[in-house]
């Protein structure tokens, strides 16, 4: 029952969606399958069906919020550019992502623009760190607009975790600059298609443009392709391990190593650790399903 599925997953965020999302989300290949999941669905009364979209609960409320959210995300996606712009010009950037929400062209006054970064080898954590300097300093450490939260290294493409959640964020990332890096990133995490084998990634390309540094920042570079940039690299990522450790003592040691990812080639801050919850929540949905209405859905893993 992958229609059921899929639809269960967007509701943990209250989004309804429609027939052909359905299916670009779901790991059915027949669209013919799609129509008859729906129809036996909504037939029980399982889910339901408000204009083009589909959801758990008949709530006209949630179809209003998600075309309000739609339209938002294209107001402030001139906003989002310029800060991927601003982001893909500091050192060591090699490529820079739209994530989150914007990415699934969805946006509130609550959420963040989130961004994902790729570094050159061994300067990640200097260019982590002299970007949330920029934050700190200039936009009063404000991350509204400016939330770089999740960092890799072109040496170190694959992600790790593979399950549902991980997979969704891949394949829905909108890449702004450096083109040449996420089709190497994308030929590394294949996997994520194994997931949702009908999303064409490459329309996530529509706003890329080529990388391209200022003489200054090169210069910089160039000052930092020492030992000097060898020990602020090491000095950067301990500072931070110790800070996050001091700061989110209460995460578990398990969920601290996935939550807040910090080696050579990855660093994530994401102290919620939503993945876990997103993960616990769908199978909290499925045992609801299976209890209720006696559909047994195979269950996740995070």
């Amino acid at each position: 029952m992958t229609t059921l599925k899929t639809i269960l997953y967007f509701s943990i965020f209250n989004y309804p969606i429609t027939r052909d999302e359905i299916f670009k989300f779901s790991s059915s290949k027949d669209i013919n399958e799609i129509d008859r999941e729906i129809n036996v669905l909504l037939n029980k009364q399982i889910i339901y069906k408000i204009d083009n979209f589909y959801l758990k609960t008949c709530s006209p409320e949630l179809v209003k919020q998600r075309l309000a959210g739609n339209q938002m995300a294209k107001a402030i996606m001139k906003k989002a550019l310029k800060m991927s712009k601003k982001i893909a010009s500091f050192p060591y950037v090699k490529g820079v992502a739209l994530s989150g929400s914007i990415s699934k062209g969805y946006f509130n006054q609550d959420d963040d623009i989130d961004f994902f970064v790729i570094t050159r080898p061994n300067r990640l954590w200097v260019a982590r760190t002299f970007l949330i300097l920029y934050k700190k300093i200039f936009l009063l450490n404000s991350k509204k607009y400016f939330c770089v939260n999740y960092f890799i290294s072109s040496n170190n493409l694959l992600i790790a975790e593979k399950n549902k959640f991980t997979a969704m964020e891949l394949v829905t990332l909108m890449p702004t600059y450096g083109q040449t890096i996420f089709n190497e990133f994308i030929d590394k995490n294949q996997w994520a298609l194994n997931f949702f084998p009908n999303k064409n990634i490459l329309e996530n390309f529509k706003y890329v443009k080529d990388l391209r540094k200022s003489k200054t920042i090169r210069f910089i570079e160039f000052v930092f392709n020492t030992k000097l940039g060898v020990f602020l690299e090491s000095v950067f990522k301990t500072i931070t391990i110790k800070k996050w450790e001091k700061k989110f003592k209460t995460l578990s040691e398990e969920d601290f190593k996935i939550a807040m990812k910090s080696t050579k080639n990855v660093s994530k801050h994401h102290p919620q650790n939503f993945q876990k919850k997103v993960i616990h929540l769908l199978n909290k949905s499925y045992i609801e399903v299976e209890k209720e209405h006696n559909i047994i859905l195979e269950k996740e893993y995070a």
